[in-house]
């Protein structure tokens, strides 16, 4: 794989992946509400999801759920459907969510386990990937899965390392809201309200 090939692909990652998305926003929101370690716990989780549907569209799996509009809309409807209910447990939640002290348990591995779902029932992550990946393959460079699989991995790390990046920004914004009691009243509300977007925006995606 020759170097301009990569660093275009690199610049095309990383414009990609500071784009506001669903992955991004959910980072943010739990780096604002809890602290740095949960963005990071998020951004590991959802980069572990990532991680599956690269794998998928490597050995042609993402191609299958492309052409079987069955398994795509299963998959579809049942990250929707977790996405609401996630939004669902934020809005009756009535604890303050930004708790200065960190009295609260964190549970990084709940968050964790949260990103992976996210990702992985999310079928247009895999079309992504399917559709993105062959555009830098060198045909006559070595096996193309394996390229494909580079690649991956190369959108796998740099979107770890923005993401990461992303939570550790946020605190810093977090340090300056805490003192407005507003928001930090109003936290489950923004985190439900930003949940509930991201569910139908998987609901209503089509291939």
């Amino acid at each position: 794989m020759e170097l301009p090939l990569l660093l275009s692909f690199l610049g095309m990652a990383v414009a990609l992946t500071l784009m506001p998305g669903p992955d991004i926003l959910f980072v943010i929101s739990q780096s604002i509400s809890q602290n740095s370690r949960a963005g990071i716990s998020t951004a590991l989780g959802l980069c572990t999801g990532l991680f599956v549907h690269i794998t998928a569209a490597t050995a042609g799996l993402s191609a299958i759920i492309y052409q079987s509009g069955i398994i795509f809309s299963l998959i579809k409807y049942a990250g929707a459907v977790y996405l609401l209910y996630l939004a669902w447990q934020a809005f009756k939640s009535k604890t303050n969510r930004i708790d200065m002290n960190d009295q609260v348990r964190r549970n990084y591995k709940s968050l964790y386990k949260k990103g992976i779902i996210m990702n992985v029932l999310n079928p247009k992550v895999s079309l992504f990937f399917l559709a993105l990946l062959p555009q830098f393959v060198n045909e006559g460079s070595w096996n193309a899965s394996v390229q494909m699989f580079t690649l991956g991995v190369i959108f796998l790390v740099q979107a770890f390392v923005i993401f990461s990046t992303v939570s550790v920004f946020s605190v810093k914004v977090r340090s300056w809201l805490i003192h407005h009691d507003w928001f930090a009243e109003r936290m489950n509300l923004i985190e439900g309200i930003v949940l509930t977007m991201i569910g139908i925006q998987v609901a209503l995606s089509s291939r």
